[in-house]
């Protein structure tokens, strides 16, 4: 799949549920109302349409939520795209999720196929990381960490850089990332939903989070790309790799290799545009695959060529009326 500025695209993530156990401030009010069940695709038709995708081309799926380990009989959606592993058809499939559900779930995913995570945690504070999440246990993230290392996953630490709130953690979360053997990213936060208040009162570009650490750290650039956003260096200290993603103060849409499917089966082919396809139709008014290729060929043909992700200081507006853990993570 070539999209309108030939770019090649080989990597979707899909959102399998916009439910979630924590209720992040930058991600989503505190009080939120979740899509009805009736409205959701089942995990048979999610595995439809990750297979077609894969049919034409995708080499990459990342299954993200909201929490995706919350949704009833998760792990038999990625035994059943795991075929496509043993097929050779599918280079990889990577789960994002809050680790809330590892502890018991870490060894049926490593099962299926899996063999890398995403980790989203913002803080090593117990108090500080109830007060991001709203509800999450900090010992409860640290134990599923611990199952997911034990049974051979490895893990990429997700932090969301937040000014006033984890910027005096950037040093800790490396030197704590070196000793587990995680890698790190820090993100910047994007402008997605209603979260209740003024999301610009903790924006913090990334590129000051790196200005920071080389003080204390040596920052070896390398070329490595996981098929994400994200651009790397090496701790010369620790040996692991850190990242930075700065969808806002460094666009990365020329290289952008990817499109999202949101739990309802509507297809975003830019994070940070409304415009999108409902593959709903084509998936459920027949069982030929032909309409539904058809669907993805001509969502892909109107792919932007950017976004358009501001932070304007006072105005806490979102750039997108959907949240986060709808698009998924």
């Amino acid at each position: 799949m070539i999209d309108p500025f030939g770019r090649k695209i080989t990597y979707l993530r899909v959102s399998v549920t916009d439910r979630c156990d924590f209720r992040c401030t930058y991600c989503m009010s505190e009080q939120m109302t979740f899509l009805p069940k009736a409205e959701v695709l089942t995990l048979e038709e999610i595995d439809r349409v990750c297979s077609a995708f894969v049919s034409r081309g995708v080499r990459k799926l990342r299954i993200t939520g909201g929490e995706p380990l919350v949704r009833r009989n998760i792990i038999s959606l990625f035994r059943s795209l795991g075929r496509h592993l043993d097929s050779g058809a599918l280079d990889e499939i990577v789960l994002t999720t809050n680790a809330s559900q590892l502890e018991h779930l870490a060894q049926e995913l490593f099962a299926s196929g899996l063999r890398r995570i995403n980790v989203s945690l913002d803080t090593l504070d117990a108090a500080k990381f109830l007060a991001i999440t709203r509800r999450g246990k900090l010992d409860k993230v640290f134990a599923g960490l611990k199952a997911a290392k034990a049974v051979g996953l490895k893990v990429k630490i997700n932090t969301v850089a937040l000014k006033g709130v984890n910027e005096d953690e950037a040093d800790d979360l490396v030197a704590w990332c070196g000793r587990q053997g995680f890698d790190l990213t820090f993100i910047e936060t994007m402008p997605l939903g209603d979260i209740g208040g003024d999301r610009t009162e903790h924006y913090m570009p990334v590129t000051e989070i790196r200005r920071r650490l080389e003080q204390n750290w040596t920052l070896s650039d390398i070329s490595d790309n996981t098929g994400g956003p994200s651009r790397y260096v090496r701790v010369v200290e620790t040996g692991q790799r850190l990242g930075f993603i700065t969808p806002l103060s460094r666009h990365f849409c020329d290289t952008c290799n990817r499109v999202r499917l949101i739990c309802t089966g509507i297809l975003y082919m830019c994070l940070g545009k409304d415009d999108s396809v409902d593959l709903r139709p084509a998936l459920r008014t027949s069982e030929s695959a032909g309409p539904l290729l058809a669907a993805i060929d001509g969502a892909i043909a109107r792919k932007p060529k950017g976004h358009d992700f501001t932070i304007d200081p006072g105005n806490g507006r979102p750039a997108i009326a959907r949240h986060m853990n709808v698009t998924g993570g």
